[in-house]
């Protein structure tokens, strides 16, 4: 009989969703990249008998390789090459100031306090900044080689080489990325369906959730390529069209799980078939049709699932699509050049980037100030260990910390192999070759796991630079536990926001934005596409909401635990948006509309209820009076908004 552990020993909650590693595919694509790319340029160094030159590139390939994460090619260039840019121009910066004592201090801090603001703007601005701060603190921290443009120009050729390599396939497989990330959102629409009006209620929000992630992501790949071919690509209006022509059939899948009838399997299938016909670019395949018994036994539900399916089939398979003809849902970006004069405007001017930019200052400040009063060998993976734990924006502070930690600890386990068994010079490259993919392989696990695989490969690369071996161990652990300490000194328990979730205030908003849809979707006047894009940015919100609660939970107590409090009302929220949009499908097939009281009472009760949460540091429960004529299509959505009312009202 297995022996129980006392509830004393029991690990807690938050630090087992910590430890758990994430279930992700592997690219197998970007594994080989690594490979190639990182050992590559190890082995040039070392025929030209300039092996640290050889590392150099190396480490540079390391930083693409980590930025090396999106399917689409142009995505690739943005993702990988703006980066190291930025990391050219850190690198530079640092070997400016490097051995000038204090000033170095002073010149690191203040690219930390630069690069601190720029990550708020996105995901790749993120990235660069990133990068400008980690190659700043190389650049201050190692006596790299002369001139002082050789290093930044090695280092970048590395990444370039990643992207070279991530780019050889693009005019083989052009449009190939796009293609299949809409039919990925076709595929995952097709089980929405399928779990549709089925007893199996946690089958369907799963589902409902795989097609909000699917759909993002094609719609961010467009994004990426309409700012400047919108209008002028036949296949980019393809894409968007059959993108825009999935959206019927998403908002009648909560109108028909409302409906408690499961769909004839046939929709499923059929949506699968044009899934393969979009992958493949088949504009063939004939259009889907019910037996004659099955269509006048269709519910007024089915009957709108039937309707969708046929537009969305009759836009697979047109022979040509006409730009004009496609309504604008995402609303088109603006220029290049205006986008970045906002984004700069709003870097400048946002409390939210100053407060990051002088929390990394602090932090990357005082490690540097304290390795510069105190000897401490291999002084800038002190600096090193706070840039990468200090990204809020990649996750929890704290559970960055703690996974630093050990991750540094499993990685050492690995190196100290290396280092000691592995002589110096050629059995490098394969050892590199073999170390190298394990930075793609384990990256989508979590960040531990990617601590783990890039520990041995920084230190393997050290190693040629320094030849100091196995003596690299022990300052490694101990630089990585000191900068893990400052960062949550100095930029986690000194700054009591970082204590609190942000779940409420977002929670707050998505109510008041639902209440707008619940005003628009009913409304004479309101704009199909400005419809379609509310809804699209509602349950974007709201993915983003789930992915900051599953952040909070990584927290130790008392932030998990107040975030696990709001849980229930993020899914009736949800389930307000699908209600409202059941409603409207509804209508639009012959439904009587609701009355211009019932929209007033239903948005007014989301309205205190988005002032309540706001206001609410504690979730209590208060009876609604909510009630309205028999039959009414809103019926099911005062329901929903009753039972929100009882979860999340303050006193």
């Amino acid at each position: 009989m297995p022996r129980e552990f006392p509830i004393g020993l029991t690990p807690p909650d938050w630090l087992v969703r910590n430890l758990t590693p994430q279930q992700a595919p592997v690219n197998r694509a970007a594994v080989v990249r690594a490979a190639v790319a990182m050992a590559l340029p190890l082995a040039a160094g070392l025929a030209a008998g300039r092996p640290a030159y050889g590392a150099l590139a190396a480490m540079g390939a390391l930083s693409g390789v980590i930025g090396d994460t999106a399917d689409a090619y142009r995505m690739r260039i943005l993702n990988i090459a703006v980066p190291q840019l930025f990391g050219a121009l850190g690198v530079t910066l640092g070997t400016l100031v490097y051995g000038h004592g204090w000033y170095a201090v002073a010149g690191v801090t203040g690219v930390a306090l630069v690069s601190g603001m720029i990550s708020t703007i996105g995901a790749v601005a993120s990235v660069s900044g990133l990068l400008l701060l980690l190659n700043c603190v190389i650049g201050a921290g190692l006596p790299l080689p002369a001139p002082w443009w050789l290093a930044p120009a090695l280092m970048t050729g590395g990444g370039l080489l990643v992207l070279l390599l991530a780019l050889l396939s693009w005019p083989l497989r052009a449009g190939v990325p796009e293609r299949t990330a809409v039919a990925a959102a076709y595929r995952a629409v097709a089980d929405l369906l399928a779990t549709a009006g089925t007893a199996r209620a946690e089958a369907y929000e799963e589902a409902r959730r795989a097609a909000t992630h699917a759909l993002n992501e094609s719609y961010d790949l467009i994004l990426a390529r309409r700012a400047r071919h919108h209008g002028r690509s036949p296949e980019l209006t393809r894409l968007l069209a059959q993108l825009n022509a999935i959206t019927p059939v998403i908002e009648a899948a909560p109108a028909a799980h409302l409906a408690a009838r499961p769909l004839p399997p046939q929709f499923p299938d059929a949506l699968r078939r044009l899934a393969r016909a979009v992958e493949a670019d088949d504009r063939t395949l004939p259009p889907p049709r019910l037996p004659l018994a099955l269509a006048l036994a269709l519910t007024e539900t089915a009957r709108a699932v039937d309707h969708a399916l046929r537009h969305t089939a009759e836009v697979v398979t047109a022979p040509d699509v006409d730009p004009r003809g496609i309504d604008d849902r995402l609303g088109r970006p603006a220029a290049l050049g205006v986008r970045t004069a906002r984004a700069a405007r709003g870097v400048v001017l946002s409390a939210n980037s100053w407060r990051y930019g002088v929390r990394l200052a602090v932090c990357i400040g005082t490690a540097q100030a304290l390795v510069s009063l105190v000897p401490v060998p291999r002084s800038y993976w002190v600096a090193l260990t706070v840039t990468f734990v200090l990204k809020p924006d990649f996750g929890s502070v704290f559970s960055r910390a703690l996974l630093r930690a050990l991750g540094t600890v499993a990685g050492l386990v690995i190196a100290a192999v290396v280092l000691a068994e592995v002589p110096l010079g050629w059995w490098d490259v394969p050892v590199l070759f073999l170390l190298a993919p394990l930075v793609p392989a384990l990256t989508p696990r979590g960040y531990g796991y990617q601590t783990a695989a890039i520990t041995p490969v920084i230190l393997l690369l050290s190693d040629v630079l320094n030849h100091q071996g196995t003596a690299l161990l022990l300052p490694r652990l101990n630089d990585s536990l000191l900068g893990c300490a400052i960062t949550l000194t100095a930029g986690y328990l000194f700054w009591p926001e970082s204590w609190h979730t942000r779940v409420g205030d977002r929670l707050a908003d998505a109510v008041a934005d639902t209440a707008a849809y619940v005003e628009a979707a009913f409304g004479a006047a309101a704009d199909p596409s400005a419809r379609a894009r509310m809804r699209r940015r509602l349950y974007r919100d709201l993915s983003v909401i789930r992915t900051e609660f599953q952040r909070a939970l990584t927290e130790p107590p008392p932030t998990g635990r107040r975030a696990a409090a709001w849980w229930p009302l993020v899914v009736a929220v949800e389930r307000i948006v699908d209600a409202t949009t059941a409603a409207r499908v509804r209508v639009r097939h012959g439904a009587p509309p609701p009355s211009a009281a019932e929209i007033t009472q239903v948005t007014l009760q989301l309205r205190e209820l988005s002032d309540g949460v706001r206001r609410a540091r504690t979730l209590t429960a208060v009876r609604t009076d909510l009630t309205g004529p028999a039959g009414s299509v809103l019926e099911p959505l005062r329901q929903e908004v009753a039972a929100a009312r009882s979860i999340a009202s303050p006193h």
